[in-house]
Order: structure tokens, then C-alpha cells, then sequence
């Protein structure tokens, strides 16, 4: 372990920056600590879906896969690899060129969906919305990834593509998921969750526009902007929706298949799954 995270960070010594405005030594050591908390995080996760309340582990799988991305995703940032020196258009006092880290896109493609889905499992959606609240996400991250790369001015029409998925992903999940989780009796916690994610999201195109779009803050301080972002989007959500899902009725939500298996068709027995399980949902 010495070898791989070593007390004095020496990163820059194997992989040095090769940008103007580029990460620091203080910032790698902020991204090792959030590379920490994702992998500590999935480490919990994993382990309270050996034995789950009532035997459901959708929420822990999907989590699972965020956390562990996210922590190869910061893993790689941290030891400053994943970027790419793009010339900048705006303030240019700040740096002609900028490292852009790709690796925090392609964590971003996937723990957007995964915010989704489980929200959209949560408020009882059809798979059709979640599956366009997926599209939406992934042309939101992949606009402003085009943004980013893009050394004129130009990128600011990609940043604006972005942003009206954001909205439009946003007025989506707050009326059909609103409206769904009144019938699965869910819509006071999907209400808090939903709402805790997107003011979130809504801090998103504010720190891309001061960082990779505008060149206006440092690599380190975005950095601090976004892994602060990030770890309170998906540490942080997946421990809410894990203890929240406990009082859940997955027999209403349907989500019942992580029991017994896609294996074992018929309809869900909540009578059996009272005697074994000594109740399902109960609040």
C-alpha cells in the first residue's frame, strides 16, 4: 500500500502536469481523499448487501457500481492522469491552457443514471422515464465534455445544450416522479431525495462554468468545488435511499426480483414474504 499511496505525494514526479493552469500537489492530496471516501463508501455498501433488510439489494447493487467508479475515476485524477491540455479562450491570465480531466466525465456518465434510476425505483416511474431521464443525463454530461474540449467560444452553445437537459431532466423527475410516488405511498422521502439531488445538480453548471468552461478558478479549487459535489450526490444519497428503502413496500414498487431471482415467476406473495421476512415495507 506505501507503494501505491505513499505519506509524501509524489505524483507529479511519474506523471507531471503538462498545462499552465494545472492541478497541485495540495489538490492531489484533496483528490486522494476523496478517492477515500468512494472506496470506503462502497466497501460499507457492499458489505450491508451480504445480508440486506427483507433480502432486496437493488439500491445496494446500484450504488455499488457508482461508488466503485467513482473511486477509480478520483484514483485516476488524483495521480494527475486522465487529461488532457486544451487552450482556452477565457481568462486568460489565469492560464493559456488548462488541464481538462476526461476521467471526471466518464464518472459523471455513469453516476448521473445511477442517481436516476434510483430515484426513478424509488417513485415507482415506468422504465420508459427512467430510460429518457438516462438519455437526458448522458446529453447533459456529453455536452458539456464537448464544451470543455472546445478552445473557442463556441463551447458556451454545447454548455447551454447541456444545461436545458439539465432543466428539462429536472421538470421531468419533479412531476411524473412526484405523481407516481403518491400511488406507491413513497412521496415524502422521494420528495427530500429529489430535492437534495437537484440542488445539487443545479450547483453543476455554475462550477463547470467557472472551471472548464470559463477558466475563471484554478484546477485544485474546482476540484474542491466538484468532489464536494460529488461525494454529497452519491456517498451521501446512497446511504439516504439505503435506510429510507427499508420502510419501502417493494411490492407495490416491484422491485421485488433481487429476493428470489428473474428465475422464479408468478406474482409476489406478501403474505409469504410476511411470514419469512417478518413483513416487507412495514413503517
Amino acid at each position: 500500500m506505501a507503494s501505491i499511496l505513499p505519506r509524501t505525494n509524489r505524483v507529479f514526479e511519474s506523471n507531471p502536469p503538462g498545462a499552465e493552469q494545472h492541478l497541485s500537489v495540495n489538490g492531489s492530496n484533496w483528490l486522494w481523499a476523496v478517492t477515500a471516501v468512494f472506496l470506503f463508501s462502497f466497501l460499507i455498501v457492499s458489505i450491508l448487501a451480504v445480508r440486506p433488510r427483507y433480502g432486496e439489494r437493488v439500491f445496494h447493487y446500484i450504488f455499488s457500481i457508482a461508488l466503485l467508479v467513482g473511486g477509480i475515476a478520483y484514483y485516476a485524477m488524483a495521480s494527475d492522469l486522465g487529461w488532457l491540455a486544451i487552450a482556452q479562450s477565457n481568462n486568460l491570465d489565469n492560464g493559456a491552457d488548462r488541464q481538462i480531466f476526461w476521467a471526471k466525465y466518464v464518472y459523471w456518465v455513469v453516476s448521473f443514471p445511477t442517481v436516476i434510476l434510483a430515484l426513478g425505483l424509488a417513485s415507482g416511474v415506468t422504465w420508459a422515464t427512467i430510460a429518457y431521464g438516462v438519455g437526458l443525463s448522458w446529453i447533459w454530461v456529453i455536452s458539456y465534455l464537448v464544451s470543455a474540449f472546445t478552445e473557442s467560444n463556441y463551447k458556451w452553445g454545447f454548455w447551454v445544450f447541456g444545461t436545458v437537459a439539465w432543466f428539462v431532466l429536472f421538470i421531468g423527475t419533479f412531476t411524473h416522479g412526484r405523481r407516481s410516488a403518491v400511488r406507491v405511498n413513497t412521496q415524502s422521502h422521494f420528495l427530500g431525495l429529489s430535492g437534495w439531488v437537484h440542488l445539487l445538480w443545479l450547483l453543476y453548471p455554475i462550477a463547470f462554468g467557472l472551471s472548464d468552461g470559463g477558466n475563471k478558478i484554478g484546477v485544485t479549487a474546482s476540484f474542491i468545488f466538484f468532489g464536494i459535489l460529488d461525494v454529497l450526490l452519491i456517498p451521501v444519497l446512497a446511504f439516504a435511499v439505503i435506510a429510507l428503502s427499508y420502510k419501502w413496500d417493494y411490492g407495490k414498487l416491484d422491485l421485488h426480483f433481487t429476493r428470489s431471482g428473474r428465475g422464479f415467476a408468478g406474482p409476489y406473495d406478501e403474505k409469504t414474504a410476511a411470514n419469512t421476512h417478518n413483513g416487507v415495507g412495514t413503517v
